[in-house]
């Protein structure tokens, strides 16, 4: 068993000294997984995202991406900034009820995870060799083609939620995952049953209903993926629903109950920059394409570039018309890039101006009472 073997222990203490909140083991063979992959992608469910295509099945099977791979060590590590506040589900939601007031994903607030959960695996892989001698291995944390939620499921990190991110009953899913592809043989952690129940907040609250039914997420329209994964236009009949979230949505997320235990950070890395909330659209949407790359160095924000930014203010201060036609502030703003030279932002502008006329349509909104009042729900068994 996993609980008692020294090695898997020692990996278990070393990472805990890294930042990383649990360890888990997973085998490779996720050949009943590849099904429902292909399927999802059959459906055209990923949208642009041309790389999930073009490995396919490989994603399913780790002994392929990298040749020796007997076993596969998965890390979990809270993102929560350290100083997050009783309420914080509560207080997140308020924020939409702001329409001038720019929205990032909690995740995005601080240091891009890329390079602190890669760096913090190698640190650990590293370790590992010192305690074992040379091993082979290869450290990933959203960056190949990796099914990172079906091993961190299979490795007892959690359950996937209806949502499809995994879940934690102790620490909600404020959460990153990686992984570390070895070839030692490990044994694998047991995976923890599901508990969801029949909760279906997260199915309810999406804005764009990007979650057709449990476990079926169609990312076309999902508000993390038009305004990070997605290039082009905005499909018009998703930007007011849109509102004033300019980059990510958290919003299945907000509204879990299970996520009134997640943990706080026990690293810097994700603590808020200064400015990536309570800014409003205008002053955001002022930023020259410097002062973009200035301002979100060492952000994952930057890597969506300047265009997209532009992109995805300009709908949020379309919404924020709706909601206030006389803001000549916001007409302002959006005036003075009228004439972008990217037809993208030209054309999002000019959508934008036109909401002076359009009745506000932000989306579903959960109100901070039904958050405040969540309970942990009932462990009535599998889905």
């Amino acid at each position: 068993m996993i609980g008692s073997h020294p090695l898997v222990l020692r990996i278990q203490a070393l990472a805990r000294e890294l930042g990383f909140s649990q360890i888990g083991v997973a085998g490779i063979d996720l050949s009943s997984a590849e099904a429902g992959l292909m399927q999802w992608l059959a459906e055209g469910f990923h949208g642009e995202m041309h790389y999930m295509a073009a490995h396919g099945a490989r994603r399913a099977r780790p002994a392929e991406l990298v040749p020796g791979t007997v076993s596969v060590i998965t890390a979990r590590m809270d993102y929560l900034p350290h100083g997050t506040p009783e309420g914080w589900q509560a207080i997140e939601f308020d924020r939409l009820a702001r329409p001038g007031e720019a929205i990032v994903s909690l995740y995005a607030r601080g240091r891009d995870y890329h390079k602190v959960l890669r760096s913090r695996l190698q640190k650990l892989a590293d370790r590992i060799g010192a305690e074992v001698g040379p091993f082979g291995h290869r450290v990933f944390t959203d960056s190949a083609p990796v099914l990172e939620a079906e091993l961190a499921s299979r490795s007892g990190q959690g359950w996937r939620g209806k949502h499809t991110l995994v879940l934690d009953r102790d620490a909600g899913s404020m959460f990153f995952l990686g992984e570390i592809y070895v070839d030692m043989a490990l044994p694998a952690s047991a995976p923890v049953t599901p508990h969801c129940g029949s909760c279906s907040a997260c199915i309810e609250v999406c804005p764009t209903q990007a979650i057709l039914s449990p476990h079926r997420l169609d990312a076309r329209r999902c508000i993390s993926y038009l305004t990070i994964e997605h290039a082009g236009p905005i499909p018009i009949e998703l930007r007011a629903l849109i509102g004033n979230r300019i980059y990510g949505c958290d919003d299945c997320q907000l509204i879990c109950p299970w996520n009134k235990f997640a943990q706080r950070s026990a690293l810097p890395d994700f603590d808020p920059r200064e400015g990536m909330t309570g800014r409003h659209l205008t002053e955001l949407f002022a930023w020259t394409e410097d002062e973009f790359l200035s301002l979100t160095e060492g952000s994952p924000i930057r890597r969506i570039g300047h265009e997209r930014w532009l992109r995805n203010v300009a709908v949020g201060l379309g919404n924020a018309l709706a909601a206030a036609p006389g803001d000549q502030a916001v007409v302002a703003a959006l005036g003075a890039r009228a004439e972008h030279p990217s037809a993208l932002v030209r054309e999002h502008v000019e959508w934008a101006l036109s909401q002076r006329s359009t009745p506000s349509a932000n989306g579903r909104l959960t109100t901070p009472s039904s958050v405040d009042s969540v309970t942990r729900p009932a462990t009535n068994g599998p889905l």
